[in-house]
């Protein structure tokens, strides 16, 4: 009995120390800081598009047991971003002695350290008309001076700096993502969709590709009634010339615009396919879109918005 009991505990702590060691290796922690007016909050935004749980203004105390709570949710959040600056006060000292405590403990995090020039911030918070939280009752250029002095032991710890003084946000996204940006993928998300444009346009489409010229099974009695997923449907779309000729245009045209937006730092991208009912050579299209960009490593995502809308039986 006692050797079944021993053996019981050993296995919890075996489970435990393997749980800990998946926590280790599957969550990304991200902690942002940096000068006020340096774009914080824009490197917050972008990292959110890539995917990241963001939390603004988080006191550094309660850093350790957020990222235990996160790392032991329901939905485990492997993709933390922890923003945190000046703002916090008097709590805002204790983030080193944090650091230092994460480092014991073997707990990986990257620091990004978000700077500007003194010129840059000053000119930034006399556009916005706010004021310093470092001199709230005082010139803008005393409370940079107090917060660069109040920074310095943090930034010596920073794992990536960048300086946004001569940054378009377009430049800032595109640095972001080449730090921060999955290694999979694009790092960008792609929803193809098809839709009847008797129903109306999607509202959130990035491009919409009129197919109505394509060949319409509709009226075909053996077709009608079948979507344009269905192998004979399909068969008989992309036998004819005009299709062929078609798709030979369209593959090289789809794969010449999305490093283009991937470029321009988009997050995501709506293929809208449209046919008259949403049924036949729209999903055909659609669907010979999705599976081209998956074989090319591509996140995305299929959606028929309008495929039960009409009377199918075959799908």
């Amino acid at each position: 009995m006692e050797n079944d009991i021993q053996t019981a505990e050993e296995k919890i702590q075996s489970d435990e120390s393997e749980n800990q060691e998946k926590i280790s290796e599957d969550t990304r922690i991200i902690i942002v800081t940096g000068m006020s007016g340096s774009g914080k909050t824009q490197a917050c935004r972008f990292l959110e598009d890539l995917g990241y749980f963001c939390v603004d203004n988080l006191p550094p105390v309660f850093v350790p047991k957020f990222v235990e709570l996160c790392s032991h949710a329901s939905t485990h959040v492997s993709r933390i971003v922890l923003v945190i600056d000046t703002r916090s006060r008097e709590f805002f000292d204790n983030l080193i002695q944090v650091l230092e405590e994460m480092d014991k403990n073997d707990q990986d995090y990257e620091m990004l350290f978000m700077d500007a020039s003194d010129d840059a911030i000053i000119r930034r918070y006399k556009e916005t008309r706010r004021r310093h939280p470092m001199a709230p009752s005082s010139r803008i250029s005393d409370g940079v001076a107090k917060e660069r002095k109040r920074l310095e032991d943090v930034r010596s710890k920073a794992t990536y700096i960048i300086d946004t003084s001569n940054l378009a946000k377009a430049e800032l996204r595109e640095k972001i993502r080449q730090l921060f940006a999955k290694k999979e993928g694009t790092g960008m998300n792609i929803s193809v969709l098809s839709f009847g444009f008797k129903f109306g346009m999607p509202l959130d489409a990035d491009m919409v590709l009129d197919v109505r010229f394509l060949p319409n099974p509709f009226y075909i009695e053996a077709l009608k009634h079948k979507s344009g997923s269905v192998p004979e449907v399909s068969a008989y779309i992309s036998e004819k010339t005009v299709t062929q000729d078609f798709l030979k245009k369209l593959d090289p045209f789809i794969d010449f615009l999305i490093p283009q937006y991937v470029r321009e730092g988009k997050s995501q991208l709506v293929i809208a396919v449209g046919c008259t009912g949403g049924m036949h050579r729209s999903v055909f299209t659609a669907k010979h879109i999705f599976d081209n960009l998956v074989k090319k490593g591509f996140t995305v995502n299929l959606e028929h918005r309008d495929l039960m809308k009409n009377d199918v039986w075959e799908v």
